[in-house]
């Protein structure tokens, strides 16, 4: 059964050196529209849901090419509200080999979305309207007032008995020096408002201190994992483990912990065209799955292979659709469709 889905974030330029030039090297840079609410709200209009984006955009000729280019993804603008001056942006390096690829963020602090009062958003009524929210981690990196605006919407969408999902995704470079002290009472609120949540063994180590004697990453997931779920009163957990072999190919498999057992998908290995919004494609895709009512292992190969797939495409956000994913589960070697 399609659900109404909304997801809360800022939208950004993407401006991409072409091929795999560094900045230094390029005059000329390809620009699209992104961010993690973008790419969540895209690759679930394409299974099938109503996906929403709550955001500001400025109400500029740059706001209008925003706006233009997420309604070709198939976003509701509605929620949407206009004001401010900027739009967030940050330009893409492609890595290459041993060349890691590179980010490099303008001043996304004075966009529009971060600059926002409170009172451009209607809440309550998005509340009403909606069946499942979307928050990211670099969303509640941002200040005290993007913070309260996430935490105020969350209540909302419970008390109106709506599904809070929330993506840990923790950057160390937007919390600072003493970045885990203090993200961590800024995670635990929200993990206490979400029912399902995005993380790794990594997050729960670092961001909320737990402690463990065990080494090995995969053990070190199946001890902590479950703490957090108790901690918290989280029904549903997932993540990836990610390893870039020495032939440039990526490995990747994803877990989904859900009523107390956890649940893997195959290890995929697959080339790599462009890296950023696989971790969307792989949240949209567990999403779906517990939306659908699929088996928890289903759910978490669907998620999988809608990560390998969001691999194979430029850009951050995710163009497979729900048949396009079951295909990929089937066999991911593929030739030429005729």
């Amino acid at each position: 059964m399609p659900k109404v889905i909304a997801a809360f974030g800022e939208v950004m330029m993407r401006l991409q050196v072409p091929g795999y030039a560094s900045l230094a090297q390029e005059s000329s840079l390809n620009y699209s529209f992104s961010g993690t609410g973008v790419n969540i709200a895209s690759a679930l209009g394409r299974l099938g849901h109503a996906g929403y984006l709550v955001s500001t955009l400025p109400d500029n000729p740059l706001g209008d090419a925003a706006i233009a280019y997420l309604r070709k993804l198939g976003i509701d603008t509605s929620f949407i509200s206009r004001g401010g001056k900027y739009v967030g942006m940050y330009f893409l390096e492609n890595g290459f080999g041993v060349r890691p690829g590179r980010v490099t963020y303008t001043d996304r602090l004075g966009s529009s979305f971060n600059t926002a009062d409170p009172a451009m958003y209607d809440f309550s009524a998005i509340a009403r309207s909606i069946d499942v929210i979307h928050f990211c981690g670099i969303t509640l990196s941002m200040n005290e007032n993007v913070r309260g605006q996430m935490k105020a919407l969350a209540r909302e969408v419970k008390a109106n008995g709506g599904t809070v999902v929330f993506d840990c995704n923790y950057r160390p470079s937007l919390w600072g020096a003493d970045g885990y002290a203090f993200a961590k009472p800024h995670y635990e609120e929200m993990l206490s408002l979400a029912d399902i949540v995005f993380m790794n063994e990594k997050d729960a180590l670092y961001i909320l201190g737990m402690e463990t004697k065990r080494e090995d990453r995969a053990e070190q997931l199946g001890e902590l994992i479950p703490k957090v779920a108790e901690t918290y009163g989280i029904s549903a957990l997932s993540g990836t483990h990610r390893h870039i072999n020495g032939d440039n190919t990526h490995s990747l498999k994803g877990y989904l912990y859900k009523d107390g057992a956890f649940h893997f998908s195959r290890t995929l290995t697959f080339s790599v065209y462009d890296r950023i919004g696989a971790g969307d494609a792989y949240a949209s895709g567990v999403i779906h799955g517990l939306l659908q009512g699929y088996d928890p292992v289903q759910t978490v190969d669907f998620a999988a292979a809608a990560a390998m797939l969001a691999h194979t495409v430029p850009g951050d956000t995710p163009t497979a659709g729900e048949l396009d994913i079951l295909r990929a589960m089937g066999d991911h070697r593929s030739d030429v469709e005729r």
